[in-house]
């Protein structure tokens, strides 16, 4: 028996995965950036998790500019019809604020770190080019980071996860089902 939405159409298996990719990083480096923002400098596991933040960071940053290439050529599939048109307006423009600050908030870090004299060392494996040092540069860049980015960066995300919530919960119209792999419906 098919379930009512098997005929959903759905991002293609790579879009799935870089946004699934992009999910895990970004609930993986906002506890780091929570943690390390509140231990003091001295602590030994500082060090280690300012590299794990940056590396995280730029890794977002190349992985939502492929997601961005790749959307250029695979658009997003239609939503459901029983969609209302403010719904569609909504979730369009929620999703190109997400990329917006998903690309804003790896620039503003690098340029807050390149610019303040500090390295950026991906994974410890290699150190990437920096800036010559810039404080106007570094200051605006840390109150776009961490001033006004943070803070849209939970909004963005919560209103992501709450209109999940409602297309699941409440409209039970299969939005969510563009997003995953086809299910096999059990005998």
């Amino acid at each position: 028996m098919k379930t009512p939405f098997a005929e959903t159409k759905r991002y293609t298996s790579a879009a799935q995965a870089l946004h699934w990719i992009t999910a895990a990083l970004m609930f993986i480096i906002l506890p780091i950036a929570w943690v390390m923002v509140n231990m003091p400098d001295s602590a030994k596991s500082a060090d280690l998790l300012f590299t794990l933040h940056k590396s995280i960071g730029l890794t977002i940053l190349a992985i939502v500019a492929l997601r961005l290439i790749w959307r250029a050529s695979h658009p997003a599939p239609p939503l459901p019809g029983s969609v209302a048109r403010w719904d569609r307006i909504a979730a369009t423009a929620s999703h190109w604020m997400l990329y917006v600050i998903l690309l804003g908030m790896p620039i503003s870090g690098y340029l807050m770190e390149a610019s303040g004299g500090y390295p950026i060392r991906y994974f410890g494996l290699f150190t990437v080019p920096g800036l010559p040092k810039l404080p106007g540069l570094s200051n605006t860049a840390f109150w776009m980071h961490v001033a006004v980015g943070q803070w849209l960066v939970y909004a963005l995300i919560l209103l992501h996860l709450a209109a999940t919530a409602w297309h699941i919960a409440v409209k039970r119209d299969g939005v969510l089902n563009r997003m995953l792999p086809p299910q096999e419906d059990a005998d």
